[in-house]
């Protein structure tokens, strides 16, 4: 009498069949091999270094953060100190808050000087142009009015573009201009071509995290060739990233590496200073934002 086929007996003899495959290494190897692989980021963001961290993780990167500078508030500000001056005798015309900390940072200044209540008194006759939205929302908290506000991707370019759309430069108007990091030459160039008398006004300078080694260890990852892309969300980025590779002795090997990556850039000013080093820029974001930034930059590298 032929064996009746019982599928509860095939389905504990397929069983066993696959255990043994499975112990022995040879079950799924091909399927694990397909297995798309994370995409390996580095990041060199400081001030926001968690959030990026959670960002890159959840877009399905494998991070690694090596923060690469940070903010240092100038002790004795002397210029911040005349600016208030000039601006309390009515001799600036137009004054152009670049970024919300180094905002946040001269309105401190000012008034641990003492000078914040006519300093205010005198900055609400004046032209107030933000080039992006975070010196925007700072001055909106303190009730700051603004009456200009650059458009994306939020440049110095951009701000040139406003100037010039609503006539505001005329021979002889006074422009001070709250930096952050280092003088922009070029912009003031442009608008001393329009006539400006130009008045820079530092507020802080960027030096190296306190702890080097992350970076370090990054630098020495990136020549080894353990990333697929790296994110720059400024140009001073960059500028540190290389100064401490050439501290290194690693400059140029650092850079051939580091063409070899995917490199995406937050903006046009941070992707102009690439390309003036020689770096390619594979991606800039459709928005100067961070979480832009990584979003697109990951699919670019996945999709490749």
């Amino acid at each position: 009498m032929p064996s009746t086929f019982s599928f509860s007996t095939f389905s504990v003899a397929t069983a066993v069949v696959y255990s043994a495959l499975y112990l022995s290494g040879k079950l799924f190897t091909t399927y694990d091999a397909e297995l798309p692989m994370p995409v390996r980021v580095c990041s060199f963001e400081s001030r926001r270094s968690n959030e990026m961290e959670t960002l890159i993780k959840k877009l399905g990167g494998e991070p690694t953060i090596a923060p690469s500078m940070r903010e240092v508030p100038l002790e004795e500000n002397v210029i911040a100190g005349q600016f208030a001056d000039r601006m309390i005798e009515g001799q600036v015309d137009i004054v152009i808050f670049m970024t919300g900390v180094g905002a946040q940072t001269l309105l401190d200044a000012i008034a641990a000087l003492g000078h914040l209540e006519p300093f205010l008194v005198s900055l609400a006759k004046r032209v107030v142009i933000v080039r992006g939205p975070k010196p925007f929302a700072l001055l909106r908290e303190r009730n700051i009015r603004v009456d200009y506000r650059a458009e994306e991707p939020n440049t110095w370019r951009e701000i040139l573009t406003l100037i010039d759309n609503h006539s505001l430069l005329q021979t002889g108007k006074k422009v001070a201009v709250q930096e952050y990091g280092k003088p922009n030459l070029e912009f003031y160039e442009e608008l001393k071509k329009r006539g400006a008398e130009v008045l820079p006004v530092p507020v802080y300078r960027w030096e190296f995290p306190t702890d080097l080694e992350p970076l370090h260890q990054a630098i020495q990852a990136t020549i080894a060739g353990q990333f697929d892309l790296l994110l720059f969300t400024s140009a001073n980025q960059i500028d540190n990233v290389l100064q401490a590779a050439e501290q290194l002795g690693e400059r140029e090997n650092w850079l051939r590496a580091a063409r070899k990556c995917t490199l995406a850039s937050i903006g046009p000013t941070c992707s102009e200073r690439m390309r003036e080093l020689g770096l390619p820029v594979h991606l800039e974001p459709s928005h100067p934002k961070m979480a832009h930034l990584v979003r697109e930059a990951i699919e670019y590298v996945s999709s490749s």
